[in-house]
């Protein structure tokens, strides 16, 4: 579904962004990742490049930092010679009720999930203009960026930005062949959802119509669905991948 393709996926080295990462090497797209370490199963993903014949390459970076953005955007562009799919999913949790959260933890929350977005998507869109590729920006948003979620003022207003944000690239550059969607996940089994415990887990299954937490590999379809030419008119759009909570 993805031959010929190159993508770039932030924070691919763990969780939802690793299983992107799994589910485009499969499909046939060379791989670009940022990420701010190499994770714990970075040989699995060599190794499934290796065995389907695919360029994966990480670029160690921060991406709340701007100027090492620019300077990793601007490598990985020279290396690919293009990108045709950007997902920006890199993402972080500072949770805690408004009136004890600190101002630090409000700053790196919208730095790392919503400001990283614009650091790393204008000199993208910029390059798939330049190069009149029909390309494919893809933001990880989440459900509590719809609904809200008490004890995640940051979280929540990083990913509600990101929603915003996706929209308006969608009507920026829908004329030049550049579309840009958002992924809304619900709870999904990753690290973050572990550190919940059973009690935790119980209340917030009861929530959801499908009454079962969701699986990284949900979420890569979708971003698989959206990266591909199965999707050449769909932009502009919040993606919900949440088993029916926020319907």
């Amino acid at each position: 579904m993805l031959e010929g393709k190159k993508a770039l996926i932030t924070g691919g080295t763990q969780g939802i962004g690793m299983e992107i990462v799994k589910k485009y090497l499969e499909n046939g797209a060379d791989v670009y990742i940022i990420s701010l370490d190499e994770g714990q199963d970075l040989d699995s993903l060599k190794a499934l490049a290796v065995e389907k014949g695919r360029t994966l390459e990480l670029f160690l970076g921060n991406v709340a930092d701007e100027a090492q953005m620019n300077d990793l955007v601007a490598q990985i562009l020279e290396k690919s010679g293009g990108i045709d799919i950007l997902v920006n999913n890199a993402g972080i949790t500072k949770d805690g009720l408004l009136f004890g959260m600190k101002a630090e933890d409000w700053d790196l929350v919208l730095k790392v999930n919503l400001y990283s977005m614009f650091y790393i998507s204008k000199p993208i869109v910029r390059a798939m203009v330049k190069k009149k590729i029909k390309g494919s920006i893809i933001n990880m948003a989440s459900v509590v960026g719809i609904q809200g979620n008490a004890g995640q003022a940051n979280y929540v207003t990083s990913k509600s930005g990101a929603i915003g944000f996706t929209k308006t690239l969608a009507r920026e550059f829908g004329s030049r062949g550049v579309r840009a969607n958002a992924i809304a996940p619900g709870f999904i089994v990753t690290p973050m959802t572990d550190k919940l415990n059973d009690k935790q887990k119980e209340a917030i299954v009861a929530q959801i119509p499908m009454q079962e937490l969701g699986q990284p590999e949900d979420i890569a379809n979708m971003a698989l669905f959206l990266g591909s030419d199965l999707s050449r008119y769909v932009t502009g759009q919040v993606m919900s991948v949440d088993g029916g909570m926020a319907m």
